[in-house]
């Protein structure tokens, strides 16, 4: 019998996710919320922010798979069905996520925003290059993807410190875990990459005492959501010259608006929340591995919990 999985997104293509899924499950169809019919058998549905009642239109749903590594856009709804929801754990997408963020650690270690400015006011500027091991980089969130570039960091032979909710071990990372740790965590970090799920006890957790207490001229990153930080705080910081910089790929509201202050501060960098992407090639094996569970009677992998928000 052929089954239907709902594919709703507002920023993916559903083509190349139907391609990949239809190749590696013959007898499930991929379909457009209007392309479902009266005759369409609907148990499955991969999503992104998808409309308020979506779910409700889908009685018969038996898995829900995220289209991302993050919880937050389905909590409180009201719609969900009481079914497994997962996220995705690809490591493509891994990969990715710590391309960026070396990236964006990088640039600020060998002073790069200082070149573009001296490029742009047609001036030779020479700032003599650091050593690696001795820029003390902070990645706050030690999770799968955060824990991945946070090796990475260590790996290419910066000092690295990371902070968790509960106590995290890994080579070559200074670990630090609980609430009484992240002010010291936050004062010894130059670079700051901010790599928290959105949950209740994250949101806004990097305010204005917890921004004030990092290095004067340190650099923020964030590629986890933007209501982890206070915006406005975030914006003031920059403003009076306490932050030197940020990379911000994530924002409060997405998109930003237009008119927004950090749209015309030079010290910061504004991408698009694309750090790090589903690949409907390597992320379509999780997801029918995770169906031909569920067919069994088997519990899916990483599967989310939203009282926790991940």
């Amino acid at each position: 019998m052929t089954e239907t999985l709902v594919f709703a997104s507002a920023v993916d293509p559903i083509e190349p996710w139907r391609a990949a899924l239809e190749a590696l499950l013959p007898d499930v169809r991929v379909r457009t919320p209007d392309e479902i019919g009266p005759g369409d058998d609907v148990r499955y549905a991969l999503v992104w922010k998808p409309p308020a009642g979506f779910f409700a239109r889908h009685p018969g749903l038996r898995l829900v798979t995220i289209l991302g590594a993050g919880a937050d856009a389905l909590v409180g709804r009201d719609d969900l069905p009481d079914v497994p929801i997962t996220r995705l754990s690809d490591p493509e997408m891994a990969r990715m996520m710590t391309h960026y963020v070396l990236f964006a650690v990088l640039r600020y270690a060998r002073d790069i925003p200082a070149f573009e400015a001296a490029q742009r006011a047609g001036r030779w500027h020479y700032v003599h290059p650091r050593e690696a091991r001795g820029i003390r980089v902070g990645v706050l969130g030690l999770g799968e993807l955060g824990g991945a570039a946070a090796l990475e960091l260590a790996r290419q032979g910066f000092s690295v410190a990371g902070w968790s909710r509960t106590p995290k071990a890994l080579p070559g990372v200074d670990c630090h875990a609980g609430p009484d740790a992240l002010i010291p965590f936050l004062a010894r970090s130059e670079i700051l990459v901010v790599m928290l799920p959105l949950t209740p006890e994250t949101r806004r957790l990097v305010g204005a005492a917890e921004i004030a207490a990092l290095p004067r001229g340190a650099a923020l990153i964030n590629v986890s959501r933007g209501a982890v930080i206070d915006e406005a705080a975030l914006v003031a910081a920059l403003a009076a010259g306490h932050l030197g910089g940020a990379t911000l790929d994530v924002f409060e509201t997405e998109p930003l608006a237009a008119g927004h202050p950090l749209w015309g501060m030079e010290s910061v960098l504004v991408t698009p929340h694309l750090a790090s992407v589903a690949i409907p090639a390597s992320a379509a094996r999780q997801i029918a591995e995770n169906i031909h569970r569920v067919r069994a009677g088997r519990a899916p992998e990483h599967r989310v919990d939203l009282t926790r928000g991940y």
